[in-house]
């Protein structure tokens, strides 16, 4: 299941989380991974420093996913997807879906962070807020 969460709350609730993983595509269809410092900038999620395989894999393929482990064990990751863009300082970033994720196993866990985090729905096997 996923928790839904309003891409205008976003930068409230990447607020708790750190580095990213930011995932791009090349033309091979191989999945490129790095570690990223993102922040939100207005509706846009701008990423510094972009590395080079990743500048060119955007360049073949704009679509782009984020990625925040959980805080703590069994909290939710936090994945955001949208299209991406290179410029002078790393890449820009426009969100068009997130959600926080965690499988039905870990409802255990912690609530979810930020301003979703106080209702949980509820009837799904996982427990995921869209953003």
């Amino acid at each position: 299941m996923s928790i839904p969460v309003d891409l205008a709350q976003l930068a409230a609730v990447l607020e708790a989380y750190g580095s990213a993983y930011l995932l791009t595509t090349g033309p091979d269809g191989r999945v490129k991974v790095v570690t990223v410092d993102p922040a939100v900038e207005g509706e846009l999620i701008r990423v510094p420093g972009c590395s080079g395989g990743t500048a060119r894999n955007l360049g073949h393929n704009p679509a782009a996913s984020l990625v925040w482990a959980p805080l703590e064990r069994h909290g939710y990751t936090l994945i955001v997807d949208g299209t991406a863009a290179t410029d002078a300082q790393g890449f820009v970033l426009t969100p068009e879906h997130a959600v926080l994720h965690r499988p039905s196993a870990h409802s255990d866990g912690p609530p979810a962070p930020g301003a979703v985090g106080e209702s949980q729905p509820t009837g799904c096997g996982e427990d995921c807020h869209p953003l």
